[in-house]
This record gives C-alpha cells, structure tokens and sequence, in this order.
C-alpha cells in the first residue's frame, strides 16, 4: 500500500535538557492531514519506505551522512563597556560650608590630590582650632612635666606631683592626636587661606561635577562631582539563564564593538555574579580590558564571543528531525531509496545543527531535506 501524508512545517528550537520538549521546527505531526495513495513512496511490511526510480520525490529529498563534528566553539552575547566600580569616586563634602572655588570641569584629567574644590567652612574652623589648642595644651603639659620632675630631683617634690604631670602629659598628647586626625579626615591639606580642600583621590577624569562656586552644601550625601580612572575597564557580558552553564571563570573572549568596525579585544573572563539579573534573567560575566589610551567608553556597546570547550559530538541538521508519537526521529535509509523511521534522542541545538545521543551512528545516511514528504503511517 503506497501513500502520502502532506505536512506543514513548523519553527524549531530545541536546548540542552529539554530535548524532545520543543515546538515543531521541521518535525512532522503524524495524522495531521489524511493520507491518500500514492506511487511516490511504497511501503514495505517491516516498516519501510521505498521511493522508485520514476518518484518525483527523489528530486525532493536530499540524504547525507551523519558525522561526528565538533560543536559551537563560541557563544556571542551582548555586553557593555562599564567603568570599574573601584576605580570610579565620588568626591563628597566632609561637612557643610560654602563652596569658595571649583577648580575643574567636566572631562578634564586631574592628577592625584590636585585640587577639586574649596570649601568655607564652620566645622573645618573649629577642627584648626581644636588642633591648634591641643599643640599648645601638649607644649604645656610638657613644660610641666619636665618642670616636676627637676624639683624632684632636687628634693622639693613629692613622686605623686610628677606622677600627676605625667598623666596631663599623657592627656595633652591624646588629645593632639585626636584633633590631628579630625582636621586629616576633613581634608589632606588645608589652604594657606585655611580652607577645606577637597582633592582629588586618584589619577582619572572628571565625569560630571554636580556644584558651582557660592553654593551652600547642605546635604553630605550629594556628591559635588565624580572621577573615573578608566586606564581599565570591564567588559560586562550578559549571559542568558540557559547558557549559564557555559561559561566559566578563565575562559578566552573576544570583544567586538559596533562602535569600532574590525577590532577584536582579547580579555578573559575573571568573574560571574552569582545573581541573575531579575529583570532580563541574565548573569553578569566581567572582562577586565586594558583601556591606556581611553579609547573604551563607559557604555558602550559590546558583543562577547565567550570561547567554549565542548566535545565533539554527533550533528545533524535540524532539517532531519521530525515528531512521531512524541518521539523524535529521523530517516535512515537501509539500502538505496529505502528509508526507515528511527527514534533518536538529542542533546542540544548548535545554529541550524542538532545533536544526537542516541539512536544513529556516524556514517549512516539519513534524510535531511524534504523528509516531510515521508510518511509511514
């Protein structure tokens, strides 16, 4: 009895674990249509199918051997060139005060501890006044220590007044530390004219700068202006959920920009946030990219080929697949123009190849284009 079940074709995509569980791309739904006789296939008892020598299916069908091969060797993901967060300050008002003088703008490259900003401030006042009354309490307490101790040992003192001018000794030492480390977490430096110095904390570039000259800073949280050092920066990769278990710490990239045509940046990958990212379900791969002329700009676009290590396994085309009774198979053909339906299993998709774990051998031939045309049922 000879017959042909016509079919429509659907997309496909199929991932690793969740083979047979995909939408049909070329897969043929068994009994979707009727059948109905035909002399273009002949179907023999134990299951095959015969296409004769006048068929015009034979100009339909194309049957290739299966072979081993290796699989995708890159995965290519979209990222970002981001500034490396230890290498990006905001520079911040230690206390409130009045901003004297702006000394940068905007993109200007400044040195480290180069001057940023001046502020007049009240608290920075009293820290120079602190400090100045603790030298002189300690010049004192010194005077009177060295004071006690002359008299006993001339024998006009008792031990417990040397003993007392050594604890205010001790006292005024304490307390000029105190004001010193006051007055140094205000500002490195003050100005001769004794105001508060801010400075900037590394060599960089100055990215936006959020004051201007005679502003009051209220709020110490605000920061007055940001600078980046971008000498390196990071390569952000975007991994999707499904590949995470790809990619791994070490592994080589290549970095390409739509921004710079014809230029591939070799880095490696040096970490994976552990989170993903709620929003898109993507984990974070960094890149560290050495960056000396500043040619990377934070937030540009990227695209990262992460090198992959796959064993080569067996590939077919995802032409060649087809459901019967939820199973996937494919057509071997067991002599020339004799096929038959065999049941295989698959791991994952690679581009417009798939491959199989079981159920075909390398050197088999099967069908890869048109075997939904074929229909054994």
């Amino acid at each position: 009895m000879m017959k042909l079940t016509l079919v429509s074709r659907f997309p496909y995509r199929a991932r690793l674990g969740l083979a047979p569980l995909f939408g049909a791309a070329f897969l043929t739904c068994v009994g979707a249509m009727p059948a109905y006789a035909t002399p273009d296939v002949m179907v023999g008892e134990h299951g095959t199918l015969t296409v004769p020598e006048n068929s015009p299916l034979r100009g339909r069908l194309e049957v290739s051997v299966a072979q081993w091969s290796a699989p995708r060797d890159t995965l290519s993901v979209p990222g970002s060139i981001v500034a490396e967060p230890s290498r990006t300050v905001q520079v911040l008002a230690p206390v409130t005060g009045r901003v004297v003088s702006v000394g940068v703008t905007s993109g200007q490259h400044v040195r480290a501890g180069q001057a940023l900003v001046k502020l007049q401030s009240g608290d920075m006042a009293q820290a120079l006044t602190d400090e100045t009354k603790a030298k002189a309490g300690l010049v004192q307490a010194r005077s009177a220590m060295l004071r006690a101790q002359e008299v006993k040992q001339a024998g006009g003192a008792a031990t417990k007044d040397v003993e007392a001018a050594r604890a205010a000794l001790q006292q005024a030492e304490a307390e000029e530390q105190r004001a010193q480390a006051r007055l140094a977490s205000l500002s490195d430096q003050t100005g001769p004219d004794g105001l508060l110095v801010l400075r900037a904390p590394m060599d960089g570039v100055v990215v936006s700068v959020s004051t201007a000259r005679g502003v009051n800073v209220t709020d110490l949280t605000a920061p007055l202006m940001m600078v980046e050092d971008i000498s390196e920066v990071w390569a952000v990769a975007n991994v999707a959920e499904t590949d995470g278990d790809d990619v791994h710490v070490g592994q080589a990239v290549a970095v390409t920009l739509p921004a710079r045509e014809g230029i591939f940046i070799p880095g490696q990958v040096s970490a994976i946030e552990p989170d993903l990212h709620p929003d898109t379900r993507r984990m974070r791969a960094i890149v560290p990219l050495a960056n000396p002329d500043e040619d990377l700009k934070p937030n540009m676009f990227a695209t990262v080929a992460i090198q992959l290590k796959q064993p080569a396994g067996l590939m077919v085309p995802q032409s060649a697949l087809l459901m019967n009774n939820d199973r996937v198979t494919v057509f071997v053909e067991v002599a020339p123009w004799v096929f038959k339906r065999r049941a295989v299993t698959i791991s994952y998709d690679e581009g417009e190849d798939t491959q199989v774990l079981t159920g075909l051998k390398a050197g088999e031939r099967i069908v890869t284009r048109g075997a939904v045309l074929l229909n054994d049922d």
